[in-house]
């Protein structure tokens, strides 16, 4: 359908929401982040122009479905991780382990951003193309309080995972780099960003405590967790996934190896080494190698300098203070 044959209504519909958008933006609270990329504040965190115009389309447009799971987290926090758990948890019944989806597919490709892929491409993405149906899987960065904004009448559930900051720090600076080529971005300039706040789904704290608060009010539809305890106790987390999207595992499957066939067909040693992922790229260029790297925790300590983690430190307990939060 081209332009002249949109419907005058639709057309104007569409336009009168893209001047309020502009209109709404323009007032908010703007500032440059290390990159040099305008950022504006607008729930609690900071977007781009485009991304937060996506998010605007997204309050007023999306319709959930009560069961829509939603994967949710700061970026570096352990994303495509939980992307790839959630997808295999949820869709279990559907695939088997020799011709499943994972294996020929990204993780970003199954459970496809919000902000980032559906309403930033579309004014009204096109719900009936996703790749998983009933339930329908999502994914998002954006702050709680902005993705609750749709979710009044109909909740649906929530993952939420957070990493230690430091962690958080070095995966970004690394992924930044890898997007780019060459390393363009200092450690240091991110890391100024980062403690001001001042950096896209930021500040880090504000992201995760919206989620921290929502699973504290609403234990049923939003699940916090530590990428820290999916690594010591995965068996245990997983199963508490399970249990949570209302896909537990029966004593037949766990009894089979169910739970450890699915930690091992999501865990960076088998995704990491399969061809989709070293060869493949998303629409936007970027390659699906770059979002796996070593997944470990406490990599930061190669990195930072005691200062540099004494003040991150300090930052974050003074922001967390009271929360009953301890990243």
């Amino acid at each position: 359908m081209g332009e002249k044959d949109i419907p005058r209504n639709l057309k104007e519909e569409e336009e009168n929401q893209s001047e309020d958008s502009k209109s709404l933006i323009s007032s908010l609270p703007s500032d440059i982040d290390c990159s040099g990329t305008k950022l504006y504040k607008y729930q609690g965190c900071w977007y781009d122009k485009d991304i937060l115009q996506a998010i605007l389309k997204f309050n007023k447009i999306f319709q959930p479905q009560e069961t829509d799971i939603i994967v949710a987290s700061f970026p570096k926090s352990g994303t495509t991780w939980l992307k790839a758990l959630t997808f295999a948890l949820a869709q279990r019944s559907k695939h088997t382990s020799e011709n499943h989806p994972l294996l020929t597919h990204n993780p970003h490709e199954l459970v496809p951003y919000l902000e980032l892929d559906l309403y930033l491409k579309s004014s009204k993405p096109d719900m009936s193309k996703l790749p998983s149906s009933s339930p329908r899987l999502f994914s998002t960065h954006m702050s709680f309080d902005a993705l609750k904004v749709p979710m009044k009448e109909t909740p649906c559930k929530i993952v939420y995972v957070c990493r230690n900051v430091k962690d958080v720090l070095v995966s970004l600076w690394c992924f930044e780099n890898s997007m780019s080529g060459e390393n363009n971005l200092s450690l240091e300039a991110l890391f100024e960003s980062l403690c001001s706040g001042v950096n896209l789904c930021g500040p880090l704290w504000e992201n995760v405590l919206g989620y921290w608060r929502g699973s504290l009010e609403d234990p049923k539809h939003v699940l916090f967790l530590r990428y820290e305890e999916l690594k010591t106790e995965p068996r245990v987390q997983i199963k508490r996934l399970a249990e949570f999207l209302d896909f537990p595992f029966t004593k037949e499957e766990e009894d089979s190896g169910g739970v450890d066939k699915i930690l091992e067909l999501c865990s960076l040693r088998n995704l990491s080494g399969l061809e989709i992922n070293k060869t493949g790229s998303l629409s936007e260029g970027v390659s699906f190698k770059s979002f796996f790297r070593k997944g470990e925790v406490g990599d930061w300590k190669s990195y930072m300098t005691p200062e540099m983690e004494n003040k991150i430190d300090m930052i974050v307990e003074e922001k967390l203070q009271g929360s009953g939060l301890i990243l």
